[in-house]
């Protein structure tokens, strides 16, 4: 019962609070990319905060040593297995640009918040043409100054269970000669998918070290960002 009124109380908090951070995100169109997007980060940041100060989701940063330099751009590839890690990662590589499905810009308040923050959009029901739109667009995002977030298996999957790796986020780090970083999260076993209760616990993010597309293939590439993600998952 504990358990339900405190995730109870965390809907309540993060929904009000997004519907207030979408509203002014309307305000914000005028403003530089970067400065929009640093204030809307502050509600991915409250929303970290809120969930550790009434749910209990605390989380460490193993592989801290493996986060980029000041100045230098990566692709972050990780695990996607609830929506805390597309708040936290955000914050943790920003500036970052996330991949997404259009689908998400339509809702009301939450949607406004995120085309605020210039994402890439992408059409799930016309693979072909999704895939040229996340390499262009990637590629130039990277260009800018923004690292890119991707989830490569395209939508969350349960504890213990594993997706197919999209080669999208490996064609573009071949393409721009930009490093990938892994990432291995356990989230979705202290906030489950499609479930209002939060279990207390320590979440562990794993940043693993660069890995290089040069000399490599697309498929070649995401096998070893594959491979890396899923063993280091088995330990967590």
């Amino acid at each position: 019962m504990f358990i339900k009124t405190r995730s109870f109380l965390f809907a309540v908090i993060y929904n009000s609070t997004g519907v207030f951070y979408g509203t002014l995100s309307l305000f914000l169109w005028p403003l530089p990319l970067r400065l929009r997007h640093r204030v809307i980060m502050g509600w991915t940041q409250l929303a970290v905060f809120l969930a550790r100060w009434i749910c209990g989701l605390r989380y460490q940063v193993i592989g801290r040593e493996n986060l980029p330099a000041k100045g230098e751009t990566v692709l972050i590839l990780s695990k996607h297995q609830s929506t805390w890690e597309t708040l936290f990662l955000q914050n943790l590589f920003w500036p970052a640009c996330t991949v997404l499905k259009k689908e998400l810009l339509r809702i009301p308040f939450f949607g406004w918040g995120l085309a605020a923050l210039n994402p890439i959009p992408i059409d799930r029901d016309n693979p072909r043409e999704a895939l040229r739109k996340v390499k262009t667009n990637g590629v130039q995002r990277l260009q800018n100054g923004y690292n890119l977030l991707l989830f490569p298996e395209g939508t969350r999957v349960a504890p213990g269970e594993k997706g197919k790796y999209a080669r999208s986020g490996a064609d573009i780090a071949v393409e721009s000669g930009k490093n990938i970083i892994p990432i291995a999260v356990n989230s979705g076993v202290y906030w489950p998918t499609k479930q209002m209760e939060k279990v207390p616990g320590c979440i562990t993010i794993v940043v693993g070290p660069p890995i290089s597309p040069e000399g490599k293939t697309s498929r070649e590439l995401i096998g070893e960002v594959e491979t890396w993600i899923e063993s280091t998952m088995k330990t967590l």
